[in-house]
């Protein structure tokens, strides 16, 4: 995979690092996902994986496998609140990320409590919700880009979702490139994108972090043969971590989408569906490398964040 960055750095702040004596701390709002794949089994492990301290705000469960989302279950706006403001008068947090919040009336109440804290950055993910009855998505993402699209510094998703969502009359002969979907985004409020799945020759797929003005890095990487559950959220809550460590936006992007990038090479297939990333493939590899050699001074299992030399 290869990253450029051509521009001086984005004008938006980084997040304070946390005092030495703590690890920084992440609140995300996401759903629960019995496969493993995505939703709060992502967020937890690439988060954990970048030495952040997790709190995990349950907006609801997916009835899922790894082959598909067969339904899902969301808790009431209430539930959501009592979690994540009981969590907050507690923790204080460096970032936040927003997964698939369940419904418009949790979307408001994730919105509502950002307003409330609204120095700290904010990392949204679009997941594919295509599964979704028509009505109830459409009032999800109206409610998406009306509450919480002003309030986010980064949004993320795939270059097909986005557009779908973004730019759903767009009538040129060439598909929208990355300034386009992050100028539509910047319609309502978004200052950065990070877009992925972009087709590339050989075989190659690039992803763009993006302003309206200016692509500010790309990434280009080799299309897996394997279709994976759960890379955006693994992406997205990466991302959101580094930035709470205090990594400026494109330090930060370039080494989430390293992450993302061997969490796919070290992927498996659990079941019977899609691939998995393994986003704690370190680990293993420590530990392969203890067993291996007696003698070694590696020491056992412990943080290694992914800004660290394991990547």
């Amino acid at each position: 995979m290869t990253l450029s960055f051509d521009l001086p750095p984005p004008g938006a702040p980084a997040a304070d690092p946390a005092p030495e004596t703590s690890l920084p701390a992440v609140l995300t709002f996401n759903v629960n996902d019995p496969s493993g794949a995505g939703g709060l089994a992502a967020d937890l492990t690439a988060m954990a994986s970048a030495s952040c301290h997790v709190l995990a705000v349950v907006t609801g469960t997916y009835v899922r496998d790894t082959r598909t989302v067969h339904h899902h279950i969301a808790l009431d706006a209430e539930a959501v609140e009592d979690q994540a403001r009981c969590a907050l008068e507690d923790v204080g947090v460096q970032a936040v990320k927003v997964g698939f919040a369940g419904s418009a009336e949790n979307l408001s109440t994730v919105a509502e409590i950002l307003s409330d804290y609204g120095e700290l950055p904010v990392v949204s993910y679009m997941p594919n919700l295509a599964w979704w009855d028509e009505v109830e998505l459409e009032n999800y993402l109206d409610a998406t880009a009306e509450l919480l699209l002003p309030q986010t510094t980064v949004l993320v998703g795939n270059h097909h979702t986005l557009c779908r969502w973004l730019l759903p009359d767009w009538a040129e002969d060439r598909p929208p490139g990355p300034r386009d979907v992050a100028r539509a985004a910047a319609d309502h409020g978004v200052p950065y994108t990070l877009v992925t799945g972009f087709n590339a020759p050989d075989q190659y797929l690039e992803s763009h972090l993006a302003s309206p003005e200016s692509v500010l890095a790309t990434a280009r990487y080799e299309r897996f043969e394997a279709t994976f559950s759960g890379a955006g959220d693994t992406l997205s809550a990466a991302l959101c971590a580094l930035l709470a460590g205090g990594s400026d936006l494109q330090a930060a992007c370039a080494e989430a989408l390293t992450y993302l990038d061997q969490c796919l090479d070290a992927g498996f297939q659990p079941g019977m569906g899609h691939a998995v990333p393994d986003r704690l493939f370190w680990a293993h590899d420590e530990g392969d490398a203890a067993e291996t050699d007696p003698a070694s001074d590696t020491p056992p299992l412990g943080d290694f964040p992914i800004s660290g030399t394991h990547h």
